[in-house]
């Protein structure tokens, strides 16, 4: 049985700081990173040289960080219905990825580098490229579970509303922006640009953001997980 009240608030305060965190990529409208927004991975900001890349993995340790003990509350109390548990477990995935992601940055930025990207496709650059592809991946795979299985918790077993009004125009619009995405991936991996890829990306974590402010928003009016 959901346990609501202040049983819930720590979940809520935690998720929604989360997405604030998970948001941070935002400053670079602010700040000179030298890289441009429309074609380069988001990860990049956060390489390891680049003159901001402290700042950017300082903030994406955090936005995991959140999500995580946020999400991991909020499974330890919700009912044991099928898609609650799933979409909680997948948030718990989605943070615990975050906080890996920002702990094996990239060394360089392999979309403006040439040199960089021709050492990257040559295998030459450290084994964190490697283990960051794969923390990214899981990462997304974690969130893309959780927007879709929540949402169908939201509608399913007729709980909260905002999550169930406004969830499933967000789960279209984060399938779009991930198959968007993962087709610009694939184009500059063969060496034909990127895409717009940065733009995409950066679509793709903004929605997720979003999401989750939602989610947090639907829970604190409902007082339940």
């Amino acid at each position: 049985m959901s346990r609501g009240g202040a049983g819930v608030r720590p979940a809520v305060v935690l998720l929604a700081l989360g997405a604030l965190a998970y948001t941070a990529w935002v400053l670079e409208v602010l700040l000179h990173t030298g890289l441009d927004p429309v074609q380069t991975y988001v990860s990049e900001l956060a390489a390891a040289d680049q003159p901001l890349g402290g700042l950017f993995r300082a903030t994406d340790l955090a936005a995991g960080a959140l999500v995580l003990a946020g999400a991991g509350w909020a499974l330890w109390r919700c009912e044991r219905r099928a898609w609650s548990v799933a979409g909680w477990t997948g948030l718990v995935l989605f943070g615990a990825a975050t906080v890996a992601d920002s702990r094996l940055p990239l060394s360089c930025a392999p979309t403006v580098d040439p040199e960089c990207a021709a050492r990257e496709t040559a295998g030459l650059v450290p084994a964190t490229h490697t283990a960051h592809a794969i923390s990214s991946s899981l990462a997304m795979t974690g969130a893309l579970a959780a927007v879709v299985a929540l949402t169908v918790a939201a509608r399913r077993y007729r709980r909260w509303a905002a999550l169930a009004r406004y969830g499933p125009v967000l789960v279209v619009l984060e399938l779009a922006v991930t198959v968007w995405t993962l087709t610009a991936i694939a184009a500059f991996q063969a060496g034909r640009g990127t895409w717009a890829l940065g733009a995409g990306q950066r679509a793709q974590v903004l929605l997720v953001a979003v999401w989750l402010g939602v989610l947090a928003y639907a829970v604190a009016r409902e007082n339940r997980v």
